[in-house]
């Protein structure tokens, strides 16, 4: 017998702040689709992940997420036009730049230090 198909897939990102990390992932761009005072379902497209009210600082600083878009320009674009970095000093914000694996990845964390790799594919 097969398994039953894969109706979602979301992995439970941390939060040292719940309400400030709330609000970033709203302001970056992300749907709250809902949430409690423990846990919040975020959204983009089809696309969503869990964000819980649990900090680990070793957990956190080792947990990182990818998010694969068609352009990071436009990404980078939008964070400096909302002006992330003012907003939340403490983030870490590095344009997109091609690695060594052949992607061009745009590295962001958020306020708790989840390091997000927002990649496209495009070749330099």
């Amino acid at each position: 017998m097969d398994p039953s198909p894969v109706l979602e897939l979301n992995a439970f990102v941390p939060a040292k702040d719940f309400n400030v990390s709330k609000q970033f992932y709203s302001e970056i761009g992300f749907e709250l689709a809902w949430g409690n005072d423990e846990i919040a379902k975020f959204q983009i497209g089809s696309f969503s992940f869990l964000l819980q009210d649990f900090h680990v600082q070793q957990h956190a600083e080792n947990f990182m997420m990818s998010l694969v878009v068609e352009d990071a320009d436009r990404w980078w674009e939008h964070f400096e036009r909302i002006g992330l970095r003012e907003k939340y000093p403490r983030i870490m914000l590095k344009p997109p730049a091609m690695q060594p694996w052949g992607i061009r990845v745009l590295y962001l964390s958020d306020p708790t230090g989840v390091l997000w790799h927002i990649a496209d594919r495009k070749y330099e």
